[in-house]
């Protein structure tokens, strides 16, 4: 008998410890060889002053067995409690969000019975890094980063998923014709990656239409990976199109340590009540048991959880009377789990796990040699109350020199100077662009001195960003209008 592998298990909060509880029966039954480490997060940590809901000698336990099982947790409210979800995937960097949505029709309604999609989400860079500030008045900033290695990382997962599961094809969602440096850079790593699989088709969608097709044909789709915002908006849409965001599992992935959890809240309103349904839960339990090298057991599981809903034996949410033979509460559910233990289903489609994709990120097999770095300009951003674009364009004029000249003006991102439109709507947040005006690279002391003649001028100078050629091509974004 192989030896067991420690996991981290957390109970959560509302249905939490029902559901925790039953799947653990279940995927015990199945011949699970774990041993389990049990720690306390969520919302009684939180009231304890914890402001993360993860105590500090929690984290000991999951650096030691680097595999977590996590029910659901209720979130306090007010301000001050930061995302425990988010806390975890960054200090472990669990890069790889994965969320099967399969339909499991006519036992499970859906408009879409064939549908069979993975979403791929990128966990840890774009706005979800919470850099934001409030600037002025009357504006507010988010940052979106997205790196080169961030972006490579996840999406030679999501081929390598690809081959591991046997799918045919991998479709990236960007927003590219707005977004050219950010959004560009993930779809220009998703092309040179996708060179490298040439057994696995490969497409790019504009994530807008990307997603109405996605809801009105998720059959035209396999794998999908995103950036880490729209990953996390179309893996809850693609789950409850597919039957229920209460049955979905979800996996986690990183280097050295993953996390598993059901995506559904805590449903405080239902604890303690033996009515919540565990199979997004037991869901997330079955990809844990392919990650740590049990895929025969999770095999077990995940069909003798099929084998339940053809028997129509469903919990009250999936309930229906047209195909359901016996309500049951959680326990009784994972107990009609354990008796089919062994069985099949016969008209859903049957699984054969075998082993966990391969991780890819160390290799970063993508190799590009640095380019030369060339400062050209500067966006200085102003809160500005004094008149309308071309009071601010007179003003800021004046301060040119040392080999920097204002070329345009912003609000919103909208260009207002020179020969804006009068229509534009303008707040107190402006952008001035500054360029070299020979042509040559720029030394910093020439920014620094353009801050002091403005800071000399009275203006309240709030953010700047150096502009840059790489190669002599400009990496900075121009404005609507130019």
């Amino acid at each position: 008998m192989s030896q067991n592998t420690p996991i981290t298990v957390a109970y959560g909060d509302g249905i939490g410890p029902e559901i925790m509880a039953a799947t653990l029966e279940v995927i015990k039954a199945a011949g699970a060889r774990i041993d389990i480490e049990e720690i306390e997060v969520g919302e009684k940590v939180y009231l304890r002053g914890v402001p993360s809901g993860i105590e500090p000698s929690a984290w000991e336990s999951l650096r030691r067995t680097k595999v977590f099982l996590k029910a659901p947790i209720t979130t306090p409210q007010g301000g001050g409690y930061k995302s425990l979800n988010v806390t975890i995937r960054t200090m472990f960097g669990l890069y790889a969000n994965v969320r099967p949505c399969v339909a499991y029709y006519p036992f499970v309604d859906t408009k879409y019975p064939g549908m069979d999609v993975v979403i791929i989400r990128e966990n840890e860079e774009d706005l979800y890094t919470g850099i934001e500030y409030r600037q002025t008045h009357d504006m507010v900033q988010s940052l979106k980063l997205i790196s080169r290695p961030g972006s490579e990382k996840i999406i030679r997962y999501a081929f390598e998923y690809a081959r591991a599961y046997n799918r045919k094809k991998v479709t990236c969602f960007v927003k590219d014709n707005i977004m050219k440096q950010t959004d560009g850079l993930f779809h220009k790593i998703f092309e040179k990656v996708a060179a490298e699989y040439p057994d696995i088709q490969n497409e790019t969608w504009i994530v807008d239409i990307g997603s109405a097709k996605l809801a009105d044909t998720p059959e035209a789709f396999d794998v999908v990976v995103l950036p880490n915002l729209y990953g996390d908006i179309l893996s809850d849409v693609a789950a409850q199109i597919a039957g229920s965001v209460g049955m979905a599992g979800s996996a986690n992935i990183g280097d050295q340590c993953a996390m598993f959890e059901a995506i559904h809240g805590s449903a405080p309103r239902r604890a303690g009540q033996n009515v919540a349904n565990p199979s997004g839960l037991l869901l997330g339990a079955v990809l844990m048991l392919v990650h740590i090298g049990q895929p025969e057991v999770a095999t077990r599981v995940h069909n003798a959880w099929l084998r339940t809903l053809e028997d129509g034996i469903h919990t009250y949410d999936i309930y229906s009377e047209k195909v359901s033979k016996q309500k049951v509460g959680t326990k009784e559910f994972a107990q009609a789990i354990i008796e089919r233990l062994g069985q099949m289903p016969q008209t859903l489609k049957p699984v054969n796990y075998t082993s966990a994709p391969k991780l890819a990120s160390a290799q970063r097999a993508i190799q590009e040699p640095l380019e030369t770095k060339e400062l050209v300009g500067v966006d200085v951003f102003l809160e500005w109350r004094g008149g309308g674009p071309d009071q601010l364009g007179d003003a800021i004029k004046r301060l040119e020199g040392d080999g920097l000249q204002l070329t345009m003006i912003t609000n919103r991102g909208a260009k207002v100077w020179p020969n804006g439109l009068p229509e534009t709507f303008c707040t107190d947040h402006w952008r001035c662009r500054f360029l070299a005006s020979n042509g040559q690279a720029l030394r910093p002391q020439q920014i620094i001195a353009l801050l002091h003649r403005l800071a000399e001028a009275g203006f309240d100078f709030i953010q700047t960003e150096h502009l840059y050629t790489f190669d002599g091509r400009p990496a900075f974004s121009t404005a609507s209008g130019e």
